[in-house]
This record gives C-alpha cells, sequence and structure tokens, in this order.
C-alpha cells in the first residue's frame, strides 16, 4: 500500500465530511494508520467545506497536507483551490456534472465523473459524495470496497438512507471500472 494524502472539498452540505469519515474509519478496519482533520467555511451549509485524510501504514505524524497524492472536487472553487496543491502525478477526481472547466495541468491525471447524474439515477442528490468515494476507492485501492460498504452499513444501520449511499458507491465503482476497460482498450495506461 502506498501513501495517500487525500482533501475531499466541496460545498457545506455536499457530504465531504462524511466522505472523510467513512474513508478514515475504512482505512482503521483494515489495520492502516489514518487521520481526518476537518476544515469548515464561515457559512457551513453552502460554504465551503473540506477534509483532509491521510492514510499510510507507516504512523501518520501530521494530519495536514500540503501537496496531496488525490483531490476530490465536488464543485469547481474546491477544484481550482486543491487542483493547483495536487502534487505531480496526483490524481484529481471531478465531480463533471457541476464542474464545466478544465484545470490547466499536464502533470496530474483527470478523473470526470458526472456523480450528480448518477446520483440522480439512485433517486438523490444527496449521494453524489458516496459516487466518488465509490471511484476513489475503486481506482485507487487505498482501502477496499468491501471494507468501505461495511463502514457505510455500520454509519446507517436501521436508516432509509443506506440503500441509496451503498447503490451509489458501487455505481461510483462501477464508472471507474468501465472508464479503466475503456482507456485500456485505447492504449491508455493508467496506473
Amino acid at each position: 500500500m502506498r501513501y495517500h494524502g487525500v482533501v475531499i472539498a466541496g460545498f457545506g452540505g455536499q457530504g465531504v465530511m462524511l466522505t472523510g469519515k467513512l474513508l478514515t474509519t475504512a482505512a482503521v478496519k483494515e489495520g492502516k494508520n489514518a487521520t481526518w482533520l476537518p476544515s469548515y467555511g464561515p457559512e457551513m451549509r453552502g460554504g465551503t467545506a473540506n477534509c483532509t485524510v491521510v492514510i499510510d501504514e507507516q504512523p501518520v505524524t501530521s494530519p495536514i497536507v500540503d501537496h496531496p497524492t488525490e483531490v476530490i472536487a465536488m464543485n469547481l472553487p474546491s477544484m481550482i483551490r486543491f487542483g493547483e496543491k495536487l502534487m505531480s502525478g496526483g490524481t484529481l477526481f471531478v465531480n463533471s456534472s457541476v464542474i464545466d472547466k478544465k484545470i490547466a495541468r499536464d502533470d496530474v491525471k483527470v478523473i470526470e465523473i458526472p456523480a450528480n447524474d448518477i446520483a440522480e439515477e439512485v433517486g438523490s442528490l444527496k449521494v453524489a459524495n458516496m459516487v466518488l468515494l465509490g471511484a476513489f476507492v475503486e481506482l485507487t485501492k487505498a482501502v477496499r470496497l468491501e471494507t468501505t460498504e461495511e463502514t457505510l452499513k455500520e454509519k446507517f444501520s436501521g436508516s432509509s438512507l443506506l440503500e441509496p449511499n451503498l447503490e451509489a458507491i458501487r455505481k461510483g465503482s462501477a464508472f471507474i471500472k468501465k472508464w479503466y476497460n475503456f482507456e485500456k482498450a485505447c492504449g491508455g495506461d493508467f496506473s
């Protein structure tokens, strides 16, 4: 397993913090070292929100990540702010349903995922964050998809929110599998 210094960012109310907590909890369940550091804008819902997740097999010495290995951007301001900080060779996960601009960098991998559109297929825009989480987990293998689902089941046990969130994670994973197979068929080398 390699080190992951992840920034998850969007507007307050998009489930940014939940996404980070689930990822961190799944990592700990797998015996990895992990930290979660939230950051809220002054407006809370509708304002900016981001969190940093660090996952490593070595002890985590700081929850602060200056140059993330991955960024999950749920909106344009987040892509602009954190995409510029992404380390060279890093991966930028973009919610292409709401971000229609491209980042002006050619040294990072950009994965465009229509998270809102996929969430609407599930029946709720509120699960767009889980679509992105499923895509992130499938591509990076930072944690296993099964562990992520198990963590989600514990969080939403007995709630009507469980099934839509599980379906969203699975659809995000499936999107990456389909995308990856397409890239391989076209001769792309994404590793």
